[in-house]
């Protein structure tokens, strides 16, 4: 090591604690982002904005921008990786149906919340919300969306859109995932002939998981920005006569992480708030970007780093639950959203229809992964339970407000599913768990994994 190195290590070293803590510069990063977004807002610029905001909007959108830019490649070349290394985690096939099974038992648990903090708030009655606004959706939720979603389109599982003079591309996690499955299996069944590929896979795995560390590290400044612009875009003058049900969801989303979480940890013997203090980075930047998919990489990585699943299993579960593991957007709010439209039409729901919340809340999520979204999983609720799509126009307004908690929700409980069958199949690693941090940036370094030759 050179000298210079032996410098920054000592000079690392001499600072204060909260300086290196990861977990807490994001938070500084919140409060700046708060500040920020207020003084923003200040300046006000009518339409256009003005420097302050308009710089808070790029920084935060090229933030989110970099974190997907990772997401293709990442899931490929570690599912690839996985499956060849799948002799290392025994009984896979069990692992993954305990997986989907824990998916359902908090998404049940987490819609029973949504339920009853609706029934008891009435979030839908004496509301003055505006009926003008209702309108029918632009996108409905399908049955069949889970099938065609994972049925690939093309080899790179991308798609393509143009408008205004430009083609937008986008890709679908759930059919990267299945290309990769297929590819790393094929590649074990080749046997020697495939050894290059799978060196290639694992070596580019590493050079990915750098460059995700590098754009990682950037999370206190896109923090700072995302939640400065939408203190900036929307302030509190959006509420209005929906605040009330804002609040509603907030309290169920509230009920979840607080209630039902912790609930599941103690009993499957992890400690509440070292699984809280870990995961932090991972909720925080679920707030502020409201993207499970753009947090996927970090969930991914503080899951292996910091809370010790095991990287041959969180290749499988961490991207599966960003698709299709929404508490927050599938469970809590279209349970507190349906029994609100419901309220404001004057429609009496029965027993029936909260049996049917429940199984859409469950089930539906997967139905609704090839076009995952809270709006679209709503319209899935409402049609299931014969209640007017144009009702989901009466939220629009708020829905980025609330969004934010929602993938708040999300991401944690994709962290905590991955986490707890890891501990209940024997495989996650206690000595991660004991030591990792994922507050301290140097517990996350992907350089302390490379042996360095003096």
């Amino acid at each position: 090591m050179t000298e210079a190195g032996h410098q920054t290590g000592r000079s690392r070293r001499h600072l204060p604690g909260w300086m290196t803590n990861f977990g807490i510069q994001v938070l500084v990063g919140l409060i700046v982002g708060l500040a920020l977004g207020f003084i923003a807002r200040g300046l006000g610029g009518g339409e256009e904005g003005n420097w302050l905001g308009n710089l808070l909007d790029w920084t935060g959108s090229t933030y989110v921008q970099l974190l997907k830019l990772l997401i293709p490649p990442l899931v490929f070349a570690a599912v690839v990786t996985s499956v060849a290394n799948l002799r290392k985690v025994t009984n896979a096939a069990r692992l993954a149906v305990s997986t989907l099974i824990w998916f359902g038992i908090t998404a049940f648990f987490s819609v029973l919340a949504g339920i009853a903090v609706a029934l008891i708030m009435r979030p839908g009655v004496g509301t003055d919300v505006d009926p003008t606004s209702a309108a029918d959706p632009s996108n409905t939720g399908s049955w069949l969306g889970f099938i065609d979603s994972i049925i690939p389109t093309n080899f790179l599982g991308l798609s393509a859109s143009a408008g205004e003079g430009a083609v937008s591309l986008n890709f679908n996690v759930l059919q990267i995932l299945m290309i990769s499955l297929a590819l790393g299996i094929a590649a074990v069944k080749a046997g020697k002939s495939a050894e290059p590929f799978l060196q290639f896979a694992e070596s580019f795995l590493k050079v990915i998981q750098v460059v995700l560390w590098w754009i990682i590290r950037l999370a206190p400044i896109g923090t700072a920005a995302l939640i400065g612009n939408a203190v900036a875009s929307y302030g509190w003058d959006a509420l209005g006569s929906l605040g009330k049900f804002v609040i509603a969801i907030y309290v169920g989303l509230a009920v979840v992480l607080g209630i039902i979480y912790p609930l599941v940890l103690k009993l499957n013997g992890l400690p509440v708030f070292g699984f809280y203090k870990r995961v932090w980075p991972v909720t925080s930047l679920g707030f502020v970007t409201r993207s499970s998919m753009g947090v996927m990489p970090v969930t991914q990585r503080v899951s292996e780093e910091s809370l010790g699943v095991p990287r041959e299993y969180a290749s499988f579960a961490i991207p599966l639950g960003a698709t299709t593991k929404m508490d927050g957007c599938a469970a809590v709010y279209p349970a507190i959203a349906a029994i609100f439209v419901a309220q404001f039409y004057g429609i009496e729901l029965n027993l029936t229809h909260y049996v049917l919340i429940i199984f859409v809340s469950v089930i539906g999520s997967a139905a609704t992964a090839g076009t995952t979204g809270a709006t679209v999983m709503l319209t899935l609720t409402l049609s299931t339970l014969g209640l007017p799509l144009s009702g989901v126009g009466l939220l629009l307004a708020i829905e980025p407000i609330i969004d934010m908690g929602r993938t708040a929700t999300n991401v944690t409980g994709q962290a905590l599913v991955a986490a707890v069958v890891s501990k209940r199949k024997g495989i996650l690693d206690q000595e991660i768990w004991d030591n990792a941090d994922s507050a301290d940036a140097e517990k996350l370094r992907p350089e302390q994994n490379v042996k360095v030759q003096n």
